[in-house]
């Protein structure tokens, strides 16, 4: 067990500090940004290299919602899912305490929103919390829905990271301009603890909406599956 949750704490590390790190550090540079089609790219990079590199040693979930819709799913053990969660909001931390370190280390050392999930106020295009909800359960769902089918005995072997990454993209580039993307309660943490203030105070949303996403997520597909053996 040790040893996978190393691998659950390096890999969102690794994902958080990857994915927020392009929001911070690369989107916005003048001229040369990459925007935030290269956040989103950014992030689905950070799960298909982690899935390539751990998913024989942790399943490679990196993500608590992920961790919960698969054991609902009928496909993670209920011993390891606190487990894996704790290790998982702790590389989240320690990556964005890494993006931290550098971002303060320049002149100033101001670190803005540092691509802090959030509604209202704070959502990057100004949507409700009522949207913010509904998108980051949505997202959360068709997320676990892909995991849960690129990772069946009967898919296509040795795709499965590549699918789940792009994926990831595609739902960074819908929902980055509602919520900037959370779908991850680990990384919204990390980064909420930082910003304090208002992020704190919306953190609950981006715990509540992805875990009840994936949890009906894995209901949902625990059902088809089961039809089909049928």
């Amino acid at each position: 067990m040790k040893r996978k949750l190393v691998a659950e704490f390096i890999g969102t590390l690794w994902l958080v500090l990857g994915g927020c790190g392009s929001a911070v550090l690369a989107a916005a540079i003048p001229d040369l940004g990459i925007g935030f089609m290269g956040v989103a790219l950014a992030f689905g990079l950070t799960v298909v290299t982690m899935a390539y590199a751990i998913e024989h040693v942790s399943g490679c979930y990196l993500n608590p919602a992920v961790s919960i819709g698969l054991w609902i799913g009928g496909r993670f053990g209920s011993k390891d899912v606190i487990p894996y969660i704790l290790a998982q909001v702790l590389g989240g931390v320690a990556g964005a305490g890494l993006l931290y370190t550098i971002v303060t280390g320049t002149l100033g050392g101001e670190i803005g929103d540092f691509a802090a999930n959030g509604f209202g106020d704070h959502s990057p295009r100004g949507f409700s919390m009522q949207s913010a909800l509904i998108t980051e359960m949505v997202m959360t769902f068709m997320f676990l829905f892909i995991i849960l089918g690129a990772t069946h005995a009967k898919a296509p072997k040795g795709f499965g990271g590549l699918a789940i990454g792009l994926g990831l993209t595609l739902i960074h580039l819908i929902s980055i301009p509602v919520t900037n993307t959370s779908v991850n309660p680990a990384r919204s943490t990390s980064q909420a603890l930082f910003v304090g203030d208002w992020a704190m105070d919306q953190l609950w949303l981006f715990w509540l909406a992805p875990i009840a996403g994936a949890v009906i997520a894995g209901l949902v597909y625990k059902s088809l599956s089961s039809k089909h053996k049928e």
